[in-house]
């Protein structure tokens, strides 16, 4: 497996297990438990928050990947970065927003028609 395919396997291996910690149940409830145990405390703030988090996640999957020092530093920033662009592409709230033209019937001569 070339470099590039590892780099981004290891991106979505950030993203999906730092979304799993900070935004999902877990299967059996475990990670919410785990969370709620945590509470208030550094950690349990820590679990909240998907970038914070993701400089951890990505932080292991860096050491997997690097042979020194400068390698790790970078892979661990580009890591969670790549975690963090995926988290913003996929986490935008949908938006409904009013028509600022109020609805207006028109007559038409085989009826009427609303828009």
């Amino acid at each position: 497996m070339n470099e590039w395919m590892l780099f981004v396997l290891a991106v979505l291996a950030t993203w999906r297990v730092t979304h799993l910690l900070a935004s999902e149940d877990g299967p059996a409830d475990v990670i919410f438990r785990l969370r709620r145990r945590l509470g208030d405390r550094l950690i349990g703030d820590l679990m909240d928050c998907f970038n914070c988090l993701s400089l951890w996640t990505a932080a292991v999957a860096a050491f997997v990947l690097a042979s020194d020092f400068v390698t790790w530093a970078l892979s661990w920033l580009a890591l969670s970065g790549g975690a963090c662009l995926l988290e913003g592409l996929v986490a935008r709230p949908v938006v409904v927003e009013r028509d600022p033209k109020p609805m207006e019937m028109e007559m038409k001569g085989d009826g009427d028609v609303l828009r």
